[in-house]
């Protein structure tokens, strides 16, 4: 077993770690929203308002800071007065972008800031810049947040709601260099400072922001967009494990080459950070402006016999050490990443929530999200591990770490192993700590095992006294394929 040297050390506070760090995305996509999160008041699965009881019990578990919605590619062709007032008089709408389904808009504004109540999360809305107008922006959010006498504030409290409600975020506009309107970047920045000039209320303002690594993208919109107009540049990027957008690779059967492969490119979003970073910080060196990945994650081939526009893939121990990486990686970075956004919550891409009728299952991926929400509003620390490469000509660290301080003066060490051959002694050192107590939880196996239906269990975190604290001195086992938790009080 090699010896890897780490340091920690907690007197060089670097950030505080956002709790939207955290954060999930719904679309009206497949059976994300329908059969996921909403399943109506008529069903007979639990619910409250027709919103999945235990969906939500399981988002309260893990603290879900913020949610996404209504998109995604769905937000530029949603008409959000479709989807107020009594359902049966809402119009239908066809997603034509996602399997070309006819929804019945039962779900809409009221529905989506209620799950947010229930969870206890901070709403994150998206309006329609693609194919809306900004009248109609700016007509949704007074309807939302406005307590003051109005058309639309008048409108909501007919349709039930008397008090406005908080609404934390605004997104303007989503993917605009693609399906949100296919517009070029001068454009859409033009287009952007009309919006957010209509858009009040106290809401933080996001802009769409590049795709991937795309620095052209936000020079222009940093240069062209000062931070009094926008709190948030949005990005995007997912992990494809082939590499080759039309065979992505299959979420289930895949070998440890594919697995080396897929975690590899993952680690693509350091260098991406690290340059768009360097972008914002030219024209925002007080870092005012955040950077929002607003949605990440692995993409693969849709599950066989699934419908090709619903996305659903499962989701085994390789996403769940894919996860760890990036939410480390954030962590680091958390000078400027402000928000993170998962895709997606529910039954879609790397969902950290499965449903079949009236079961449920966690994935793996929601394991790490619990084993890691410890870092939420956390100080960052600083942290170096002597890491080693595990495939020769690629850059593809064995380990990935990350280390928060909370107000209580806990210590918080998320860290995971992505060799499939090799356990790790992780002997660390720490100046100027006094903890006396360790708690860990490891999270292990094969690395193509999933969560089923008919084993919801088959990967799931374990407590373990595998921790040896001596003095200033930390040492611990790292298991291959594993994700490991530690609390020092």
């Amino acid at each position: 077993m090699s010896v890897l040297k780490m340091t920690i050390d907690s007197s060089n506070r670097i950030s505080k770690i956002n709790k939207e760090i955290y954060g999930h995305f719904s679309e009206h996509l497949g059976r994300c929203i329908y059969g996921g999160i909403y399943v109506g008041e008529d069903s007979p699965i639990p619910n409250v308002r027709g919103i999945r009881t235990d969906v939500v019990e399981a988002f309260k578990a893990i603290k879900v800071p913020v949610v996404r919605w209504p998109g995604g590619c769905f937000a530029d062709t949603y008409h959000w007065m479709d989807g107020i007032g009594p359902k049966e008089s809402r119009k239908k709408i066809v997603n034509t972008n996602w399997g070309g389904v006819t929804e019945d808009n039962s779900f809409g504004t009221h529905e989506f800031l209620d799950f947010c109540e229930q969870v206890g999360c901070e709403a994150y809305v998206s309006v329609n810049v693609g194919s809306g107008t900004v009248q109609e922006a700016h007509d949704w959010v007074e309807y939302m947040t406005s307590s003051n006498d109005s058309p639309m504030t008048e409108l909501r409290k007919r349709n039930g709601r008397q008090e406005p409600w908080k609404v934390k975020f605004i997104g303007i506009g989503n993917e605009n260099w693609g399906c949100g309107g296919c517009m070029s970047k001068e454009y859409y920045s033009d287009l952007y400072r009309q919006f957010q000039q209509f858009i009040g209320w106290g809401s933080q303002k996001i802009a769409c922001g590049p795709s991937s690594n795309d620095s052209d993208w936000t020079d222009t919109m940093m240069r062209k967009c000062n931070p009094g107009m926008m709190q948030g540049l949005s990005l995007h990027h997912y992990t494809i494990p082939t590499g080759n957008w039309q065979h992505k690779g299959s979420s289930v059967d895949f070998d440890k080459k594919e697995y080396y492969d897929t975690l590899s490119r993952t680690w693509y979003m350091e260098r991406i950070l690290r340059d768009q970073k360097g972008v914002m910080q030219r024209y925002d060196d007080e870092k005012r402006i955040g950077l929002c990945v607003d949605e990440w994650g692995i993409w693969t081939d849709v599950m066989e016999g699934t419908n090709p526009g619903f996305l659903y893939q499962q989701n085994s121990m390789r996403d769940a050490i894919l996860a760890s990486i990036n939410l480390n990686l954030f962590n680091l970075n958390s000078d400027r990443v402000k928000m993170a956004n998962i895709a997606q919550i529910v039954n879609v891409l790397q969902a950290i929530v499965l449903t079949e009728g009236e079961k449920m299952v966690l994935t793996p991926t929601y394991h790490v999200f619990d084993m890691f929400k410890e870092h939420m509003e956390a100080t960052l620390v600083y942290s170096n591990i002597e890491n080693k490469q595990l495939v020769e000509g690629e850059y593809l660290p064995a380990v990935s770490q990350s280390v928060s301080v909370d107000d209580e003066g806990r210590m918080h060490i998320t860290i995971s192993n992505a060799s499939l051959d090799e356990d790790f002694e992780i002997d660390c050192a720490m100046p100027r700590t006094g903890f006396k107590s360790a708690t860990t939880r490891v999270l292990t196996a094969e690395y193509n095992k999933c969560n089923t239906f008919e084993e919801p269990n088959a990967v799931a975190p374990k407590t373990c006294d595998c921790v040896k604290l001596d003095g200033e001195k930390l040492s611990f086992k790292l298991p291959k394929c594993s994700v490991v938790a530690i609390e020092l009080c």
